[in-house]
């Protein structure tokens, strides 16, 4: 019987202890993002933090700066955040509007304000293994992972992983988080040679591509009894739906995230619990 990889129930079970941790801090901490443009999908991921954030009892503020702001406008912005006692997580939304870079821009946030854990020197933590699990800025989305992958006790040690994702906020990061449980990993991505054989051998197959119906993972790509991380995002005739034919693949599996429901929800539960840890640190000052 296939179960299901339940990323809501995890997070509200999280969110719960959450806002226990929260009502022992002496001020409630907060959470600064800074959104540049009119991004449809930017705005709505942001109203989306806010709401989880007042959810739990964090205090949020929006720093919204026009298509065309300047980099020295933001950066400016940042380095107010980093010195405001009161704020505990600066976060800029990515993707950005050209011809701003992210990587510029993520380089002046404090490290120990980086909630997102994108700054190089989380980054450096992470790779050379000199981070705390529980305690230590890890990205959202590949700790929300390893989470919820805990919580339905599925092994990860001596598994053969494969992620289609390359990217520094889901695939690179995870890769690291399956090596160091002991996996075995495969990064695969849009130039990789026998992709479907690759996908087909993986014991935890971990898809984030977002390009349907260009890319789907039906039946035929998976190992029967495998796990599936379904991360993608699309929407297809006004519904969300993720990289994995959901109903098809669930007969040949042994557990599977939903989308909706599944590490969506894992990832923003991350955020919070990284801001609630910052202000730990601090003491709630």
């Amino acid at each position: 019987m296939t179960l299901l990889l339940d990323g809501k129930r995890l997070a509200e079970e999280i969110k719960e202890k959450l806002r226990e941790r929260i009502s022992k801090l002496a001020r409630p901490p907060k959470l600064a993002v800074m959104l540049v443009g009119e991004d449809p999908a930017s705005k709505t991921y942001v109203a989306g933090k806010e709401r989880d954030c007042r959810e739990v009892g964090i205090d949020f503020q929006l720093f919204h700066f026009a298509e065309g702001a300047r980099e020295e406008e933001i950066i400016q912005t940042i380095q107010m955040l980093n010195d405001d006692s009161s704020v505990h997580g600066v976060i800029v939304q990515l993707p950005l509007p050209p011809p701003l870079s992210a990587d510029k821009l993520l380089l002046h946030i404090d490290p120990d304000k980086d909630v997102d854990g994108l700054h190089p020197l989380n980054v450096g933590k992470l790779w050379l293994g000199q981070y705390d699990f529980e305690r230590d800025l890890l990205p959202c989305t590949p700790k929300g992972i390893i989470k919820l992958l805990d919580y339905y006790s599925v092994p990860i040690a001596g598994r053969y992983v494969v992620i289609v994702n390359r990217s520094n906020l889901v695939g690179k990061p995870l890769a690291k988080l399956m090596l160091d449980r002991d996996a075995t990993v495969t990064i695969c991505h849009s130039k990789t040679p026998s992709l479907l054989e690759k996908m087909r051998e993986a014991d935890i197959l971990v898809t984030a591509v977002g390009r349907r119906p260009k890319f789907v993972v039906g039946p035929e790509a998976v190992k029967e009894g495998a796990t599936v991380v379904d991360v993608g995002m699309n929407f297809v005739e006004g519904r969300l739906v993720g990289d994995v034919d959901f109903e098809r693949v669930k007969e040949k599996v042994s557990y599977i995230t939903p989308v909706p429901g599944g590490v969506g929800p894992m990832t923003r539960a991350m955020l919070l619990q990284n801001v609630v840890t910052v202000a730990e640190r601090e003491g709630g000052a």
